[in-house]
C-alpha cells in the first residue's frame, strides 16, 4: 500500500467521479459519528440536518469530509445501490475489540428497516460486487449480522485454526496471513 493511501482506498477502492451523494443523507442519519471534532449516536438525524441536506456542508466536521459509503468507491455496486435508493448502507468498520479475526477490518453491507433490496435483487448484485475481495463481508439487517464472505468453509477453518482440504489451502493460508494481527490481538478489558 501507498504510504498515501488511506485503508478505505485501499480496501474499497478510490472515490468514483461519477458517483455523487447527490441527496442522498443516509449516513447523516444512520452511522454513529464519535471523532475529537464532532459525535452523534446511530440512527440518530444530525443536528446539522436540514430539509436540504447539510445546513452547514461549507464548514462541515472533518470526519462528513472524509467518509464515504462503499456505493461511492466500488465501481462493481449497480447504481440502483445508492443508500437512499436501494436502502443498503455499505460501509468500511473497524472493531477495537473484535470477537474474532474476520471482524477486525470489515465491509458492513446494512439493510435499512423497509428496504426492499433483498426482494429486488439489489442486495445479491451488491454481495456480488464486494465478495471478491480478501476482506471480510458482514450482512446486517439490524437484528443479526452475518458473514457473507469468505464462504463458511473457508471462515470455519480461518477461525479454528484447523488445516483446510488440499482445494482451500490457499485460500485460509491467505486469508489467514491478512488478518494473523487480529487473531493474536488480546480480547479488550471489560471497564
Amino acid at each position: 500500500m501507498h504510504a498515501d493511501t488511506d485503508l478505505e482506498t485501499a480496501l474499497l477502492g478510490p472515490l468514483l467521479a461519477e458517483r455523487t451523494c447527490g441527496d442522498c443523507t443516509v449516513c447523516c442519519t444512520v452511522l454513529k459519528v464519535a471523532s475529537p471534532d464532532f459525535s452523534k449516536p446511530a440512527d440518530t438525524p444530525c443536528a446539522h440536518l436540514g430539509a436540504g441536506g447539510c445546513t452547514i456542508h461549507a464548514v462541515r466536521p472533518r470526519i462528513c469530509r472524509d467518509w464515504y459509503c462503499g456505493w461511492r468507491r466500488v465501481a462493481a455496486m449497480p447504481d440502483a445501490a445508492r443508500p437512499d435508493r436501494s436502502g443498503l448502507l455499505v460501509s468500511l468498520g473497524f472493531e477495537r475489540a473484535p470477537r474474532n479475526c474476520l471482524e477486525g477490518v470489515a465491509i458492513t453491507v446494512r439493510r435499512l428497516e423497509g428496504s426492499s433490496a433483498i426482494e429486488d435483487g439489489t442486495a445479491a448484485a451488491v454481495l456480488d460486487a464486494l465478495c471478491d475481495r480478501l476482506v471480510p463481508v458482514w450482512f446486517s439487517d439490524g437484528a443479526r449480522k452475518m458473514l457473507m464472505h469468505p464462504e463458511a468453509e473457508v471462515a470455519g477453518h480461518v477461525l479454528a485454526g484447523t488445516p483446510p482440504p488440499a482445494p482451500l489451502a490457499a485460500e485460509v493460508a491467505a486469508w489467514r496471513a491478512r488478518y494473523a494481527a487480529f487473531a493474536a490481538a488480546p480480547p479488550d478489558e471489560a471497564p
